[in-house]
């Protein structure tokens, strides 16, 4: 299932007042636009590119309904003519764009839009809007992914995260970087993320015995439970959880993990794998969550905590150490002729780009950012991807986007893998025919 904008709406005013003059001016060439992200957060070694196949949802679909208009005409801002231009309006021009699944570095652009100017600026805020996001999320799901040595992830996020969309694109974003699941349930039946979850306090707390509560879920529950254990006392309710075990083990319930969600989880973790193991269930596994993000999941490890499944929520949902990407969409190209915007701190490279990426046996990589026209050894990251404003080929489904990801990830040098902060940022190299390009623009009197 792929989602799109509700709403031609969604949108910045300026857009459309920029369009208005367009259609007014008769400026009605092709332009190109690129996204692409300045600089990476200083917390981040590399970006993983993502919400690509919502992105082309959205402008396959793109057209102002009867309201949009009847509402853009009671602002009093557009002419009569303008309105019924953008009645009729749909997406008509080309994408390329990285796959997703793709990591990225500063000024690599990893979507290109070519179409006549009005139609590639409308979509300027919604494409910046659903591909910051899960690029945003994704970037953060590979540190944690990275930090786990494999294993298993759930995204936790929901709660936290900023609205319905944002939990939904969120667990998308989490699993193709990824996670192996999350207790969102929409983002189940939506994008086929497996699901799983716990209980709450709330469950434990409203028994009087915690043993009855530990009892009742399983019973009631699925066939195989996971049970919280730090309502009261972890120690205690470990116990408890044992001599439920035992008494079950002649039923079809089972019980697979317990769960850790706050104080140290490194000592409870080794308490409870102990009195596991002295009891003979070596296979119930631990799950810790409360916190965590690819710091805490990395000092975990490396002190050996007990520990086979981590939670993930705020840290991930939120990205709460890198809440935004320097990500912008700019116009390279109209008319023929390459543009560039040459603000103090803000300057972009000219003309049509390609990325290439070569890489050898020892995962070393080099990426160059060159002209469309150039040729360079190693592979073209922008691919086509849309032609007149429909799709080329058939999207591929979130499991392949997600197993290509992990290939990405893993092909990366191990410098980049690493969570701990320190060294240069890896840096593109930019081709001698593009910096001519831009030095050529420079001398010009815009």
């Amino acid at each position: 299932m792929i989602r799109a904008s509700p709403s031609a709406l969604l949108i910045d005013l300026y857009e459309l007042v920029m369009a208005q003059g367009y259609f007014e001016l008769g400026m009605h060439d092709t332009a190109v636009f690129e996204l692409f992200s300045r600089r990476l957060p200083s917390q981040r070694r590399f970006l993983i590119a993502a919400g690509l196949e919502q992105a082309l949802a959205y402008l396959e679909t793109l057209c102002f309904s009867a309201e949009d208009i009847a509402y853009l005409s009671s602002l009093g801002l557009f002419s009569t003519r303008f309105l019924d231009h953008l009645r009729d309006l749909r997406f008509t021009g080309a994408v390329h764009a990285m796959p997703e699944g793709t990591p990225f570095f500063a000024d690599e652009p990893i979507l290109r839009v070519t179409a006549p100017i009005l139609e590639a600026q409308l979509v300027e805020s919604r494409i910046l809007n659903i591909c910051h996001f899960q690029t945003l999320i994704a970037s953060k799901a590979a540190r944690v992914l990275l930090a786990a040595q494999g294993r298993r992830l759930v995204d936790f996020g929901m709660r936290r995260a900023h609205e319905a969309d944002a939990a939904l694109f969120a667990a998308r974003a989490a699993y193709l970087a990824g996670f192996d699941a999350t207790a969102t349930v929409e983002a189940g039946r939506a994008f086929g993320v497996p699901l799983a979850g716990t209980l709450a306090h709330s469950f434990i707390e409203a028994h009087d015995l915690e043993s009855d509560a530990f009892r009742n879920f399983t019973l009631t529950g699925p066939a195989g439970t996971t049970l919280l254990l730090d309502t009261y006392d972890t120690e205690r309710a470990t116990r408890r959880v044992i001599a439920l075990a035992r008494e079950l083990r002649s039923t079809r319930h089972q019980i697979l993990a317990l769960r850790i969600d706050s104080g140290d989880l490194e000592a409870q973790a080794r308490v409870v794998r102990s009195l596991l193991d002295a009891a003979g269930h070596g296979e119930i596994q631990i799950i810790a969550s409360g916190g965590l993000d690819e710091h805490a999941i990395e000092q975990l490890l490396a002190a050996r905590a007990p520990i086979d499944v981590f939670g993930v929520g705020t840290a991930l949902a939120a990205s709460t150490d890198a809440a935004a990407l320097d990500m912008a969409y700019k116009l390279e190209c109209y008319a023929g002729k390459a543009r560039r915007k040459r603000s103090s701190g803000k300057a972009t490279w000219p003309g049509v780009k390609q990325v290439f990426r070569e890489c050898d046996a020892q995962a070393a990589i080099v990426d160059r950012i060159a002209l469309a026209e150039e040729q360079f050894p190693g592979e073209a990251l922008l691919q086509p991807v849309m032609q007149r404003g429909r799709r080329l080929v058939p999207a591929p489904s979130l499991s392949e986007t997600r197993e290509y990801c992990r290939r990405q990830i893993l092909a990366l040098p191990a410098s980049l893998r690493q969570i701990a902060p320190g060294g240069e940022p890896f840096a593109a190299i930019v081709s001698s025919k593009l910096r001519e390009l831009a030095a050529g623009l420079d001398r010009t009197d815009s």
